[in-house]
């Protein structure tokens, strides 16, 4: 799930036992993950997606960090979903519902969280319902290519501008254009703590992030969202689901990383 902004506070660094407790809530989310991407297919209606990661959650006594998060920005009801379920020129915060069914080209990404042990997981993926374009699926491959390309600079050599320079460089170098108003964050014991992670640099940008030296022990939710036209974006009725104004295709993949001695360690690995 993305982090709009919040209060700046010091970036946490998590023991040894923090981080176990952040792999076992990792492990459910990728269980979820992998359920979705076998099932969500053409027919199949995001409510009933949310069902099927709804029953995984339960079953390890996990909760969904994203059901009741406050809309406090919009001064607005707080999120109804147990995941996000967006399609197309959906970027995030898509509203899964019973009569939301899926069609052949569709793009659906999916966000999940799962709080479990007092930690959160977090993570995002992008699949393609039966045949997508040739668009969408370079889409798809190039926004992948970015979140890893930004984990890969997870190191203790790095800052955090290296991870977000990374993103970017993929993004654009392939004709495509980073979102702006959403961002990764810092995850932990809440769903954003610091640091706030845009996919962009840019000096005139009012969310332009502190450059920030990784250490051993934090741990970050990279996402990249990333669409075929501008960055645009907008609100629907909901309150909650952001398009893009132009209706350009979004993708959007997301994992929670814990930065260690050895480099990144991805905490929600499914596949």
């Amino acid at each position: 799930m993305y982090e709009e902004q919040h209060q700046r506070m010091p970036v946490e660094i998590k023991s040894k036992k923090e981080l176990d407790l952040m792999r076992a809530a990792g492990k459910i989310v990728a269980e979820v993950l992998s359920a979705m991407d076998a099932h969500a297919k053409p027919g199949v209606t995001t409510g009933e997606l949310e069902k099927r990661a709804r029953a995984i959650l339960e079953k390890y006594g996990a909760t969904s960090p994203f059901l009741g998060y406050p809309n406090a920005k919009r001064n607005l009801p707080p999120f109804p979903g147990w995941i996000c379920a967006s399609v197309n020129d959906e970027i995030v915060h898509g509203i899964p519902r019973a009569k939301r069914v899926l069609y052949d080209g569709d793009l659906l990404k999916i966000d999940v969280g799962a709080f479990y042990g007092g930690f959160i997981g977090d993570s995002a993926w992008t699949f393609a319902i039966g045949d997508v374009s040739a668009q969408a699926r370079r889409l798809m491959q190039v926004t992948e290519a970015a979140l890893y390309q930004g984990i890969a600079q997870v190191q203790l050599n790095k800052r955090l501008w290296d991870v977000i320079a990374a993103i970017q460089t993929q993004v654009e170098s392939n004709d495509f254009t980073v979102i702006r108003e959403y961002q990764g964050h810092g995850v932990g014991r809440q769903m954003h703590e610091e640091p706030s992670i845009p996919n962009f640099l840019d000096k005139e940008f009012d969310k332009r992030p502190t450059n920030i030296a990784l250490k051993a022990g934090m741990t970050i939710a990279i996402e990249p969202m990333v669409v075929t036209g501008k960055w645009d974006t907008k609100v629907l009725g909901d309150k909650w689901t952001v398009v893009t104004k132009d209706h350009g295709l979004a993708a959007h993949y997301e994992h929670t990383v814990a930065v260690t001695d050895n480099g990144p360690e991805i905490l929600t690995l499914w596949k």
